[in-house]
């Protein structure tokens, strides 16, 4: 079992709705005091919430191009919620992968519980195709989600997560800024109570599902 930091959702949304990951650009934050601040809410894999956060209120279009309701979808299922985007060529793809590694390690009958929904922070280029593709390299049992960006942006804050319009680099790059902490949903109370930052490994993740998907806290 990992040690933890506690800390109060309201106090942690605050910092990390300010403390973005440029995927593509080095994943240098917007602001280094921010980060300053925000660096002992990532420094051990679990960061547990005394006041967790309620599911996002997100209606969004999945891969197979039909309306999901998060809420509805995942209620009363152990759920791991990320935002990023499939261009990102490094923070997005690892998170990810870590997770599915962890997956894999779970006991079949646990590994059908567990809902892993990753939400696009790009979407006028991840179309639910494309999305679908990316996410079935990683886990074919992913979900992933899609929409338009004021709806999923909406969304992202309701957990304290910040996102900003993707923009195109003078290189022609196009960088998506965004918080790259996965939260956790207990399949007990549907709230999310516990939170990883973008160090977290597979190992740290394959330690901690089996409490996850029984709503304990790891």
């Amino acid at each position: 079992m990992h040690s933890k930091k506690t800390v109060l959702a309201a106090a942690f949304a605050a910092v990390a709705a300010l403390t973005l990951s440029a995927c593509g650009s080095g994943g240098d934050p917007v602001d280094d005091s921010v980060a300053e601040v925000s660096s002992g809410a990532g420094s051990e894999p679990a960061t547990v919430l005394d006041q967790p956060f309620t599911k996002p209120d997100l209606v969004l279009t999945d891969t197979h191009g039909k309306k999901y309701d998060l809420r509805e979808r995942t209620k009363g299922k152990p759920t791991l919620i990320y935002f990023g985007y499939t261009n990102c060529p490094d923070v997005c793809p690892l998170t990810m992968s870590n997770i599915a590694i962890a997956k894999r390690a779970l006991p079949e009958a646990e590994q059908d519980k567990l809902q892993v929904v990753f939400v696009t922070t790009d979407p006028e280029r991840d179309t639910p195709a494309s999305l679908g593709s990316w996410l079935k390299a990683q886990d074919p049992d992913f979900t992933g989600l899609t929409g338009d960006f004021p709806t999923i942006q909406a969304g992202a804050r309701q957990i304290g997560i910040g996102i900003d319009p993707p923009k195109k680099e003078k290189d022609g790059t196009v960088v998506s800024m965004h918080g790259a902490q996965v939260v956790a949903f207990s399949p007990k109370t549907d709230k999310g109570y516990v939170l990883y930052g973008e160090d977290t490994t597979a190992e740290d993740y394959t330690e901690d599902l089996p409490e996850l998907v029984k709503g304990e806290t790891p």
